[in-house]
């Protein structure tokens, strides 16, 4: 054989060895390469402190839901990208920041769909990263092993934006995906002397406060999350942020019922949204929808412990927000301490329209059905003219039981900008314990019973106000379309 062919085939041999077409158990050598990735978008901001189920009664998960795609159907489809073939150790402990950074951006540059695999049997511990788009190709991020932050505010560096851990910037057409585990280390986050939970009667202590989302998708479209589980997040479990047309589905969140502000599941300003079948247990909202979202339909979710599903809250520092065409179907909320719930502060403008709550189970929830547009999280909270307009608000098949030391339904509207056309059927929400139905409560809420409800809704107003302060529908009306 002639030289030149000898290095030919070398050359293919090293060529088919970067790409990681093959990937094992065995760990190979280094490479040692400088990653392409850029610099992290701008914070986040602050935050405010299984089967389908029968057309009756949503289904109970009771183990965490399937996987997504067998990752031997998907693998043979595009070129595999395995971390370990580009340093990582997956020990745990080692950093493996550089290895995800670069089989990133190889996978990224191709033209060929690509994944980029964590396989099993690995821990690995990333670094504050961001992976940035967009891609030449569709990728999928596939997870079969853990991933984790550093462990808690002294191990994270320095420099670095403590807001937020990972974070996918103008990613088009990526799914995240597998049967591993993103554990988020969680607990130091919690115990910092800043949190709800570590004064005495819920006050805070002096000292830094700043704690990361896991997951951060911002300004990208065509998203997928599925198939795994996600636990102990500092922060957020997932955040998504200026987005388009994301379905997450089949997923495991988990977190201590008073880890604080570990909402499951955050949308803000995202739009075509679809959430399915999945298990949220945390210390916060399970789902919550902020400013700007638009078509977002969540189905089949067992949520708590936690605060429930929410909307809100909006408004905050007298700003505007525009939320609507919002369903929340099918679903399980157990042991919570709230159901579905709508919150807006007191000085935001806006509006809050065409939203469904349908077909939904409670189970011991402290405030099944709430409206409350008197949000404060302090005792200096000031009545204020200016509200964010709630209406054409329908509920329907919404049955169980409740927790007795609050009403099952809390309706407080704003002195100045009344809820109107709220629509409620077939509500059916007895006492957990007790013989005794306590009374709904009803502020300045405009609206109407399809039928009789138990308990008897008399408090609602009926007709339409004469005058509601503001002209909130035009408001928003060019954030519907």
């Amino acid at each position: 054989m002639t030289l030149s062919k000898i290095l030919l085939l070398a050359f293919a041999f090293f060529f088919t060895y970067l790409e990681g077409r093959v990937h094992g158990k065995t760990k190979p050598n280094h490479l040692h390469i400088v990653s392409l990735i850029s610099l992290p978008p701008a914070p986040a901001p602050a935050p405010a402190p299984a089967p389908a189920p029968q057309a009756s009664s949503p289904s109970y998960y009771t183990d965490s839901p399937t996987p997504g795609p067998s990752p031997n159907l998907v693998r043979s489809l595009a070129n595999v990208y395995n971390v370990l073939y580009f340093g990582a150790v997956g020990d745990g402990d080692t950093d493996d920041t550089q290895a995800f950074k670069m089989a990133w951006d190889t996978a990224c540059f191709q033209n060929e769909p690509a994944i980029l695999l964590a396989p099993d049997d690995y821990s690995f511990m990333i670094q504050p990263t961001v992976f940035t788009g967009p891609c030449k190709t569709s990728l999928v991020f596939q997870i079969d092993g853990t991933i984790m932050p550093p462990d808690g505010p002294e191990s994270w560096p320095s420099k670095t934006n403590k807001r937020q851990w990972l974070v996918f910037y103008k990613i088009d057409g990526m799914s995240m995906q597998g049967g591993g585990v993103i554990d988020g280390r969680g607990e130091k986050w919690w115990n910092l002397p800043c949190k709800p939970h570590k004064g005495p009667n819920g006050a805070t202590l002096p000292g830094p406060c700043d704690s990361p989302v896991a997951m951060r998708f911002f300004m990208s479209s065509n998203l997928t999350v599925q198939g795994l589980e996600v636990k102990n997040s500092p922060q957020f479990h997932f955040r998504f942020d200026n987005c388009q047309d994301v379905t997450v589905q089949m997923l495991s969140i988990k977190s201590p019922p008073r880890s604080p502000n570990t909402d499951g599941i955050h949308i803000e300003n995202t739009n075509n949204v679809q959430i399915y079948n999945s298990v949220v247990s945390n210390g916060d909202d399970c789902v919550s929808i902020g400013a700007g979202c638009h078509n977002v339909d969540i189905k089949n979710i067992t949520c708590g412990p936690g605060h429930g599903i929410s909307i809100g809250s909006l408004g905050i520092g007298n700003s505007r927000a525009c939320v609507s065409n919002i369903t929340v179907r099918d679903s399980v909320i157990k042991r919570s301490e709230n159901g579905v719930r709508i919150k807006t502060w007191q000085g935001g403008y806006g509006s809050v329209s065409k939203i469904s709550f349908h077909n939904i189970s409670m189970e011991t929830v402290r405030n099944p059905i709430i409206i409350d547009q008197y949000y404060c999280q302090t005792k200096n909270c000031t009545n204020q003219t200016s509200a964010v307009h709630i209406s054409d608000i329908l509920y329907t098949s919404i049955k169980g039981t409740y927790d007795v030391r609050s009403p099952p339904l809390h309706l407080a509207c704003s002195d100045s900008v009344p809820c109107t056309n709220l629509e409620l059927a077939e509500i059916e929400l007895l006492p957990a314990h007790g013989q005794f139905v306590a009374d709904p409560f009803c502020w300045n809420a405009y609206g109407a019973m399809q039928n009789l409800t138990i308990p008897p809704i008399s408090c609602l107003l009926d007709g339409i106000p004469q005058y509601i302060g503001q002209n909130t529908i035009d408001q928003c009306q060019d954030n519907l379309y």
